[in-house]
């Protein structure tokens, strides 16, 4: 059973990124996915959720417009489009399907 975030980087205020979530040795169709985010210090976060269908998506406030969630249940993994990025959204970002975590992939925005 595993879960692998990928990628991460350092990206510009304004720029973009796509994060993927591939997962493995369990059915993954079957599970709502989320993203969740952490910076050192504070509380891991809640940033989208996708259903197991892909049909229903909640966004924290702070990422609505800007982030999408996604999944492709033939390819098993997940994504999470990140436009407009700010510097507030630097943080380790993990995927999550029930009980089971991603390693994290770091988000750095930063001129």
């Amino acid at each position: 059973v595993q879960l692998v975030e990928s990628g991460g980087g350092l990206v510009q205020p304004g720029g973009s990124l796509r994060l993927s979530c591939a997962a493995s040795g369990f059915t993954f169709s079957s599970y709502a996915m989320r993203w969740y985010r952490q910076v050192p210090g504070k509380e891991r976060e809640l940033v989208a959720r996708i259903d197991s269908y892909g049909g229903i998506k909640d966004y924290q406030d702070s990422v609505k417009g800007r982030f999408t969630i996604s999944r492709d249940n033939v390819k098993n993994t997940g994504y999470l489009q990140m436009n407009s990025l700010k510097p507030e959204d630097t943080a380790v970002y993990y995927c999550n399907l029930d009980t089971r975590w991603g390693q994290g992939t770091q988000v750095t925005v930063s001129s």
